[in-house]
């Protein structure tokens, strides 16, 4: 495709983790740059592609066919409400998303009253190891699922410059585990296991120099009595040479056979009553995450020029920010409930 029929593409937010996004972008042949805002010029252009240090500036100089919101919750309603109003069609938004609930319905009806496609960056659900692990659930090779467990362990959480020398706006979150973290595994355990009908959760700060939670559980009751445990703990690492690859390890439980994924993205398969394990996938090493933020950029562009349908819009995705504030509210009752 030349570059003159490419999607034209801009993105607000060049912090640490926009990297991943720009370089994604890059290895698209359906898609141009065209500008990346930041309110420090510098950073913007240090990403290589044209650079902006106004919003509104850009989306005139570019008129993007796509606008890709890499900016902290904090921002997003600002940010989207320009969006809305220079009538950008499609704009992906980084999760978390907002900043509250209330706040994220709201967007909704404002993006669904200005005709905008917004897709929430939820990218762990495209990680390929779960992308497999739900093609295996599809088979009912494991037989009857009993229940997915994830601990997460990425060892980032420990001491007075826990996350400054990559995310320091972590240190200053209210909520941290479950809001910037754990969320992704609210969502992908709605993708591999349908809506859960309750939840119990229970979370603590084991740091004392950042303002929200960094370790903590919750479990989730799925239909057909499935469970879901997410176990985090930001102090703790696990065997991988890149403990933010998987951020953990995870256990899928039937009462025909387990499948195990370790840290570095493979999964194994153990047959019930087996002593022995098998390699049954191995990811790529490309990108981040196992190229996760490719895959969910990718999964937009189709949408776009091809008509496939949309996974993770923010209609939908407000349910996992309803569950997200039940797990908040557990923690704070103390009791299991139901959703």
């Amino acid at each position: 495709m030349a570059d003159g029929d490419a999607l034209k593409v801009a993105m607000v937010g060049a912090g640490y983790f926009s990297q991943f996004h720009v370089e994604a972008w890059g290895r698209m042949p359906r898609v141009n740059l065209g500008g990346v805002c930041d309110r420090n010029i510098e950073t913007a252009r240090a990403t290589g592609a044209p650079a902006f240090d106004d919003l509104e500036a850009m989306l005139a100089a570019v008129s993007p066919d796509i606008l890709d919101v890499v900016v902290p919750p904090v921002a997003h309603a600002e940010t989207l409400r320009v969006a809305f109003a220079h009538g950008v069609e499609t704009v992906i938004c980084q999760k978390p998303f907002c900043r509250t609930f209330g706040e994220a319905e709201i967007i909704v009806a404002e993006a669904e009253e200005a005709g905008v496609t917004l897709v929430v960056h939820e990218n762990f659900r495209f990680q390929p190891w779960f992308r497999f692990i739900k093609s295996v659930l599809e088979t009912g090779d494991l037989g009857e699922l009993q229940q997915i467990s994830f601990r997460l362990r990425p060892g980032d959480g420990q001491g007075p410059r826990a996350y400054l020398d990559r995310q320091p706006y972590f240190q200053k979150m209210e909520r941290l585990l479950i809001h910037e973290t754990a969320v992704h595994f609210i969502d992908t355990y709605r993708y591999l296991l349908g809506d859960p009908v309750a939840v119990y959760a229970d979370l603590r700060r084991l740091n004392p120099v950042i303002a929200g939670e960094d370790a903590g559980f919750f479990i989730m009751d799925h239909p057909d009595g499935v469970r879901s445990l997410f176990d985090g703990n930001r102090h703790i690492d696990h065997i991988a040479v890149n403990t933010r690859w998987t951020m953990g390890e995870a256990l899928v439980e039937g009462t025909k056979g387990v499948l195990e994924l370790r840290g570095d993205g493979t999964v194994w398969k153990r047959e019930f009553g087996s002593l022995e394990r098998s390699l049954a996938f191995t990811p790529t090493t490309e990108g981040f995450a196992g190229d996760c933020v490719y895959a969910l950029q990718e999964h937009v562009v189709a949408g776009v020029l091809d008509g496939a349908p949309f996974e993770n819009l923010a209609e939908d995705y407000l349910t996992v920010v309803a569950i997200e504030e039940a797990v908040y509210r557990s923690d704070a009752e103390g009791c299991k409930l139901t959703l």
